[in-house]
């Protein structure tokens, strides 16, 4: 069964039990069911949209079994942290070093919002049964090299908002989330995910990453499922990605075309997101490499028409493209000719913020859209 990404992390207000309880109930939702699927760039909890197809990347375990575990050692918890049901609850605490005296049965450390800047060789000795990790918003900018060798079954690290100048070395294989954006990394050397043969989704955005800063082979061996690697300083698509992707996300970079061949990779994916970029031109024949396409993202760019094929993506059911320069909307733009063809209707088009003359569009443009309400229009503004 597909795992998604969910965002356990919070409010410093949080208690221990809702995390541990939100991770279980997370663990076990259906593949690609997105109730629980947190957008990453947000840290107010907006959720994504929900999808009714499989992400079709498979995961050999969910949440840690407690029944499995050994008696909990509730004695022990480091000073001024909040333990409960081998949850442990550090954060927020101005704590400059990993705290000792952590429970062997931790299957949930949270150290968000310290100022920790360095995971050491030591620094969790014991801990086999972690299964999730917070490392957010610290100021870590060393870690050594078997820092995470201990975590035989860590599935969940996230350790954004931090110094990071490199991808952390010697990840563990069990890995199945991974979550480093805003940090201070400009490469993806080949081989520093080898070995990780469970991950599934890896949230990158937020570095200063150039296409360039990708070695070929960077991703060799990942079947990912997710990606994001927005806010970056990418000036197009990168060719070498995971071909397994369901989801990629490149917004707010600083791509200018999409050309014919930058997403023949691609053809497993449902959800692209390309928003806030520069994007001109769309090549006549790139979208047809993305048959299983249902979600696309183009808002925000310098495109002057709508992009061609989306009348052929049959299951394509969302379409941003709002706050662009189009100034005309055909009235085969999006559906295809005939009726039977497309497989699912549409149920948003965005085109508002567009210098378009709205009362020329012909109603039968949008003869394969669910609702006229899910159709977005709006006033230009120059």
């Amino acid at each position: 069964m597909a795992l998604p990404c969910p965002l356990i992390t919070g409010t410093p207000t949080m208690r221990p039990l809702w995390l541990l309880v939100a991770l279980l109930a997370l663990s076990q939702a259906l593949p690609f069911e997105q109730k629980g699927f947190w957008d990453f760039t947000l840290d107010d909890g907006m959720l994504m949209m929900n999808d009714e197809e499989a992400s079709g990347a498979d995961t050999t375990s969910g949440a840690p079994d407690l029944d499995s575990l050994p008696p909990t050692f509730s004695a022990i918890c480091p000073f001024g942290c909040h333990c409960h049901l081998r949850v442990v609850q550090c954060s927020d605490l101005g704590l400059k070093t990993v705290p000792k005296e952590i429970s062997p049965d931790t299957t949930l450390l949270d150290l968000q919002n310290n100022d920790i800047s360095e995971l050491r060789k030591d620094d969790f000795k014991g801990l086999q049964h972690l299964y999730a990790l917070v490392l957010v918003n610290n100021k870590i900018s060393k870690i050594h090299e078997k820092a995470f060798s201990p975590l035989r079954k860590l599935q969940k690290l996230y350790i954004s908002k931090n110094h990071l100048v490199e991808i952390p070395p010697n990840l563990p294989s069990s890995l199945v989330e991974l979550r480093i954006h805003d940090n201070r990394i400009r490469k993806v050397p080949k081989g520093v995910f080898s070995g990780l043969r469970n991950m599934n989704c890896i949230e990158m955005g937020g570095n200063p990453l150039e296409n360039s800063g990708f070695e070929p082979g960077a991703f060799d061996g990942l079947k990912l499922n997710y990606l994001r690697i927005s806010e970056a300083k990418l000036t197009g698509i990168p060719k070498d990605l995971p071909e397994t992707l369901n989801e990629l996300h490149l917004d707010h970079n600083k791509i200018q075309a999409i050309e014919l061949e930058d997403l023949l990779r691609y053809s497993k994916l449902y959800r692209l997101g390309l928003g806030h970029n520069q994007i001109r031109m769309i090549e006549n024949g790139s979208l047809s490499f993305l048959p299983t396409l249902r979600e696309l993202h183009l808002d925000n760019n310098k495109l002057s028409r709508v992009p061609a094929g989306l009348p052929d993506l049959k299951l394509l059911q969302v379409v941003y493209l709002h706050s662009n320069n189009i100034t005309k909307v055909g009235v085969n733009d999006f559906c295809p000719v005939g009726f039977g063809v497309k497989r699912a209707y549409y149920n948003g088009i965005s085109l508002f913020n567009n210098p378009v003359p709205y009362w020329e569009v012909q109603p039968a443009t949008f003869r394969c859209v669910t609702d006229r309400l899910a159709i977005q229009f709006g006033n230009y503004k120059k």
